[in-house]
């Protein structure tokens, strides 16, 4: 099973990112801990890039994991 997936970040002045992501948990995390300390946070998405979000601009976090698709008639 993938932990990987996709992120989608609102950003105060109705603004949105999307982000692929390896793990989604980490990167969730990392966020929820970027919050507390008033920090950038940065995100690796699947290419390699870099993202940095100041997590006093977040607005909201929409967490959606990928999930592995079975393959035949026996699903």
């Amino acid at each position: 099973m993938s932990n990987g997936g996709r992120m989608r970040i609102g950003i105060e002045g109705a603004r949105e990112i999307e982000i692929e992501v390896e793990d989604v948990k980490s990167a969730a995390k990392d966020l929820e801990a970027g919050l507390t300390e008033k920090a950038i946070v940065w995100i690796t998405d699947t290419k390699g890039d870099q993202h940095g979000i100041v997590s006093a601009r977040l607005a909201f976090v929409e967490v959606e994991e990928t999930r592995d698709r079975p393959v035949g008639f026996g699903y």
